[in-house]
């Protein structure tokens, strides 16, 4: 009986002491955190994280350019590190209400987020990848990965993640008293590209890094600009990589063999032919079955042969260049960015060091204010934005963009200085001001559609440097297009000759994407995207509370593509950018012209093309000519009888530098749409 009770005291004392061993993953982090949220060397925001126990509490809130996410996040680990409970609540950026839920029960996985609910049976915990929360999950995630197998974990719900560790560095500490121990991590796998952040030495969160972007530890903001220059240097480093292996520069002549030319003249496709290709120049176009002795012949199996496209509303970045050239963008209009930033990443792309379009610059001209976009140049007087001007004059940008917190009375002066200079004028309706203003100031084109129409819709004191400036769109419906103060603007547009730079793509997601419903422009490539795009793919921008708000903007982005249309029958000239990175999404503000602006297919590829390489003066460019530089891209369909055709590129040409996408596409996740030409070398 003694030896039975001995026993059992024994197994009680071991499983006492097996759960004691049992201590909260957290143990080592215990207590209060505050992060700062800069953007462009800007304070906007914070990240404050409490941790008692096994649960962590998160206050996310930042806002630039009057707009930003703000939300909250409760997270229960277990005690190896694994999420059983996540919750997620708050408003995006644009406004969509986030209630997003994750629970671990035994075996038993379950979410809900915006685009509905899932569920798995697990051999074993997972690693939630939450839709909405904050850059600090990236420390949870790190500390698993850290522990598993070649730093790779399967996810829910879906795909795996994967932890790289790019440095370690250390940073002074704020009272000068030593220097604190940090290592940087790239977390890949969820996304098109990786994402930076750095831990300390006792793996505790301290930054997440992008170029323009960063949430670093209260207290270390002085060196958050070296931080961010780590992310810039680690993003350019993958691309440089990308640009080695993937870029093809053939020694002499290239041909490609067998296609069909679109020619802006005619609006029409040739008869089949072979386009001769050296250095970065095309210097002939010869029969479809000509060869010579030495060159390199690519197979054009009777595809059409396309120039290169512009986005016309573009925010350069490396992480979006090379998906650019990969959709045929071999063109940027950049519509305002980091100068310093800019200026390296052209030098780069010139050099061929990276993959990208050919970038002219607009200046960004931006007023100081409780709201303002923190990008290019602010201001707080008429003659600092004058003073803008001759900056960007200095540094050769073809223009200037005015933007939503600049004085408005200030812009007939600006224009009338740029103008002096020789730069184009373009931009926002300044808050308190509208279109006809601007018009009337010479600008030589409007930027997105709904900047204009706000001044048809708004009251004077209404201020458009908050989300007011997308709301206010719910009462485009009521508008009476021929309306007095309608036609006047209109006239305005045809009597200055002023452009439009519509960026109807990026009214169409804002307007019509709807949670867990595939935004409508994403339809044809969403299934090639990788598990966390496409999960993106299927989320409102906006707030949609109720069948009537739905309703509402469904008839606003109606009223949108008819005052395009009505714009468009006047002869206002309707310039093709996105504003939304470009690549598919250019494809799809093609695909609107085509669908619901009456624009043949025909005069979409000269729009895109020759037009824009006119508008910019670019004579070299826009069509596939002896002598003019080798920008064009190749479609195994016919692009002039189906614009889709331009969604499957199988060959692109930027300056005589071939890329196959079908090579590239899956360094990013992505499925490729088309197979490779045949290469003889």
């Amino acid at each position: 009986m003694k030896l039975r009770l001995l026993l059992l005291g024994l197994v009680v004392l071991a499983s006492y002491s097996c759960k004691k061993e049992q201590t909260s993953s957290l143990a080592n982090h215990q207590g209060d955190e505050t992060y700062t949220v800069i953007v462009g060397e800007n304070k906007v925001g914070y990240l404050k994280t409490n941790i008692s126990g096994d649960t962590i509490n998160i206050d996310y809130d930042y806002k630039n350019n009057g707009r930003g996410p703000t939300m909250k996040e409760t997270i229960v680990l277990n005690a190896d590190g694994f999420p059983t409970s996540w919750e997620v609540t708050g408003n995006t950026t644009f406004g969509n209400a986030v209630d997003e839920h994750f629970s671990l029960e035994g075996n038993n996985a379950s979410w809900t987020d915006a685009t509905g609910s899932g569920s798995a049976t697990l051999g074993e915990p997972q690693l939630y990848v939450n839709q909405f929360g904050s850059p600090y999950s990236t420390v949870l995630a790190a500390r698993l990965l850290l522990k598993a197998p070649e730093n790779t974990l399967p996810v829910l719900p879906a795909g795996n993640l994967t932890l790289t560790k790019m440095e370690d560095l250390t940073v002074p500490m704020p009272a000068g008293d030593g220097e604190l121990s940090l290592t940087s991590y790239a977390l890949s796998g969820a996304d098109l590209d990786p994402s930076y952040f750095i831990v300390d030495d006792a793996q505790k969160f301290f930054a997440f890094i992008s170029p323009r972007y960063i949430v670093i530890r209260e207290g270390f903001e002085a060196v958050e600009k070296d931080m961010r220059q780590l992310s810039e240097n680690y993003s350019a480093e993958r691309y440089e990589n990308l640009q080695k292996e993937f870029a093809h520069n053939y020694e002499g002549k290239v041909r490609i063999r067998n296609v069909r030319v679109f020619d802006p003249n005619t609006l029409s496709l040739t008869d089949p032919v072979s386009v001769v290709v050296e250095g970065e120049k095309i210097t002939a176009i010869e029969a479809a079955d000509a060869s010579s002795e030495g060159e390199v012949q690519i197979e054009g199996n009777g595809g059409t042969l396309v120039p290169g496209l512009f986005e016309m509303h573009a925010h350069t970045g490396d992480d979006d260049a090379l998906l650019n050239v990969l959709a045929g963008v071999t063109s940027f209009r950049d519509m305002g960015n980091d100068t310093e930033v800019l200026t390296s990443l052209i030098e780069k792309i010139e050099s061929g060091v990276l993959a990208g379009p050919r970038v002219t610059r607009l200046g960004f001209i931006e007023g100081k204010s409780p709201y303002n976009s923190n990008n290019g140049i602010l201001v707080e007087t008429k003659e600092e934005a004058l003073a803008a001007v001759d900056t960007y004059d200095s540094l050769g940008f073809y223009g200037v963009k005015l933007y939503n917190s600049m004085n408005g009375e200030w812009a007939p002066d600006i224009v009338k200085k740029a103008h002096g200079q020789g730069l184009f004028v373009t931009g926002h309706v300044p808050a308190f001001s509208n279109a006809n203003a601007m018009l009337n100031a010479g600008f030589d084109e409007m930027t997105h559609v709904n900047q204009t129409m706000l001044g048809w819709v708004l009251e004077p004191d209404e201020d458009t440097r908050t989300l007011l400036r997308l709301t206010a769109m719910k009462r485009f419906p009521e508008l009476d297009l021929n309306s007095p103060k309608v036609q006047e603007t209109m006239d305005l547009f045809v009597s200055n000759n002023t452009a439009i730079d519509p960026t109807l793509a990026i009214h169409e997601m804002l307007m019509l994407s709807r949670n867990g419903e595939v935004t409508p422009g994403a339809v044809d490539y969403i299934d090639h995207m990788p598990p966390n795009e496409q999960r993106s793919l299927k989320v409102a921008l906006a707030q949609i509370a109720d069948e009537e708000e739905d309703k509402a903007y469904r008839e606003a982005y109606a009223k949108i593509v008819e005052t395009l249309k009505m714009m468009k029958d006047k002869g206002i000239f309707i310039v093709a950018g996105t504003d939304l990175g470009g690549a598919f999404n250019f494809h799809r503000e093609l695909e609107l012209y085509n669908q619901q602006l009456g624009y043949t297919p025909a005069e979409l590829l000269k729009l895109a093309s020759y037009d824009m390489a006119e508008y910019l003066g670019q004579e070299d460019l826009g069509s596939i000519e002896p002598g003019k530089l080798a920008d064009f891209f190749l479609v195994p369909g016919n692009p002039v009888e189906d614009i889709k055709a331009i969604k499957t590129i199988a060959l692109v040409s930027r300056g005589g530098t071939f890329y196959y996408p079908t090579e590239v596409y899956p360094a990013f996740g992505i499925t490729p749409f088309t197979e490779k030409p045949e290469v003889t070398e």
